[in-house]
C-alpha cells in the first residue's frame, strides 16, 4: 500500500485541508497507517498533479488562505482498484523485538525499561482509539452500530488498532514481568 491510497481513504469523509487530514491521521488512520504532516502535504501535491483530488482555496479574513483537499472521480476509481488488488500479508519489523531476542546476552534493564515504556504508550492508545470508537458509534452500542450504521470501514479499522495496541500493552507488561523475575530486576546472572 502507499500512502496515496491511506490519503485517499482519509478524504473519504470529505474536505480536508492539509492541516486537518494530519489531524485525521493522528486520530484514526494511525492505527493502521504512520505519516508525517510533511509527507501528507507532498502527497496532497502529487495526488492532486495526477488528478485523484483537487483543491480549492479557502479565503479567510483573520488567518491565511487554506485550500481544501477531496477525492475526484478518478480518485474514487484508484481506490477502486487498490481494493480490487490481493493485500500483501503483513509483517512484524520493531526494534524493540530485536532487543527482546538478544536480552540472554545484553543487560536487561534497558529492555525492560523500554519494555514497560512501550506499554505505557500501548495502554494511552488503546484509550484513545476507545473513544474514537465510541464517538464513531454515535451512541449506538456495538451491535446496533455494526448492523445500522455508516461508514463502517473507519469503525472497523479502528477495532483492529485497539486489538494490537492492547496486545502489545498485554505482551509488554508480561515479558517485563518475566524479565524482571528471570534477571532480579535486570541484572544479568
Amino acid at each position: 500500500m502507499a500512502l496515496r491510497h491511506a490519503v485517499l481513504a482519509a478524504l473519504l469523509d470529505g474536505e480536508y485541508s492539509g492541516y486537518q487530514l494530519a489531524k485525521a491521521f493522528d486520530a484514526g488512520v494511525a492505527n493502521f497507517w504512520h505519516a508525517l504532516p510533511q509527507q501528507l502535504y507532498a502527497e496532497l501535491t502529487k495526488l492532486e498533479a495526477d488528478g485523484l483530488i483537487a483543491g480549492r482555496q479557502v479565503i479567510q479574513e483573520t488567518r491565511p488562505n487554506k485550500r481544501l483537499f477531496h477525492v475526484t472521480e478518478e480518485g474514487l476509481a484508484e481506490l477502486e482498484r487498490f481494493a480490487a488488488a490481493t493485500a500483501k500479508p503483513s509483517f512484524i519489523r520493531d526494534d524493540l523485538l530485536v532487543k527482546v531476542q538478544a536480552v540472554d546476552r545484553i543487560e536487561a534493564a534497558p529492555v525492560i525499561e523500554q519494555l514497560a515504556a512501550r506499554a505505557r504508550t500501548a495502554a494511552a492508545k488503546a484509550g484513545i482509539l476507545e473513544q474514537l470508537a465510541a464517538r464513531l458509534r454515535g451512541g449506538r452500542d456495538e451491535a446496533d452500530f455494526l448492523a445500522h450504521g455508516t461508514r463502517l470501514g473507519p469503525y472497523l479499522t479502528c477495532l483492529r488498532g485497539l486489538a494490537f495496541e492492547r496486545e502489545t500493552r498485554d505482551w509488554c507488561e508480561r515479558s517485563a514481568e518475566i524479565l524482571r523475575a528471570r534477571y532480579d530486576g535486570g541484572r544479568q546472572p
